[in-house]
C-alpha cells in the first residue's frame, strides 16, 4: 500500500503534469482524469486481490513448473538407464555374434579339412583297387601266356614226338604208365 502511495504522490509532483497551465485538480484536465482512473484499476485491483492471487498463480506455475523439471530429470535418468540397459544388450549380442561367426569358421576349417582327408582317403581307395586290377590283369595275362604256351608246347611236342616215335616205343610208354598209376594207387 505505501508504494502505490508513494507512486501516486510521485505522479502528483510530476512536472508534467503542471506544464498544461490549467488547474491540475480539475476534471478538465486529461492528465488529472488519466491519473484518477489509474488510481481506480489499482485500488480495484488490490481490494479484489489480484496480486495476492498473481502471487498465487505465479507461486502454482513454478509449483508445475518445478515438477515437470523434476519428473523430466527422472524420466531423463531413466531413459539412461534404458539406453545402458540397451547398449549393454547390443554389446552381449555383438559378442554373441562373434562367437557364432568364429564358431562357424572353425566348423568351416574342420568340415573343409574332413572333406580333404575324405578325399585323400577316397583317393587311396581307389588307387589301391586300380593296382589290385592292374595286378589281377596281369596276373591274368601271364595265366593266359602260360596256358597259351603249354598249348603250344603241347602241340609241338605231339607233333615232334608222333614223328619221332615208334609203335613200339608208343606201347612201351603206355605200360610204363600204367606200371606208375598201378603203384600209386596201390
Amino acid at each position: 500500500m505505501r508504494k502505490i502511495l508513494a507512486l501516486v504522490l510521485a505522479t502528483g509532483v510530476a512536472s508534467p503534469a503542471f506544464a498544461a497551465g490549467g488547474p491540475f485538480i480539475s476534471l478538465h484536465n486529461t492528465n488529472f482524469v488519466v491519473l484518477l482512473a489509474f488510481l481506480l484499476f489499482l485500488g480495484v485491483l488490490v481490494y479484489f486481490k489480484v496480486p495476492g492471487l498473481l502471487n498465487g498463480m505465479l507461486d502454482k506455475r513454478a509449483e508445475g513448473i518445478r515438477s515437470e523439471l523434476d519428473e523430466a530429470r527422472a524420466l531423463r535418468e531413466e531413459a539412461q538407464t534404458i539406453l545402458a540397459s540397451y547398449e549393454r544388450k547390443q554389446k552381449e549380442v555383438q559378442e554373441q555374434a562373434d562367437r557364432i561367426v568364429k564358431a562357424a569358421g572353425e566348423d568351416a576349417k574342420a568340415a573343409a579339412q574332413k572333406a580333404q582327408d575324405d578325399l585323400k582317403v577316397s583317393i587311396a581307395r581307389r588307387l589301391a583297387a586300380a593296382e589290385d586290377q592292374i595286378a589281377s590283369a596281369q596276373a591274368s595275362a601271364i595265366k593266359d601266356v602260360r596256358d597259351q604256351a603249354i598249348v603250344i608246347a603241347v602241340a609241338a611236342a605231339k607233333d615232334v614226338i608222333a614223328k619221332q616215335m615208334t609203335a613200339a616205343d608208343g606201347n612201351k610208354l603206355i605200360d610204363d604208365a600204367i606200371v606208375q598209376v598201378d603203384a600209386k594207387l596201390h
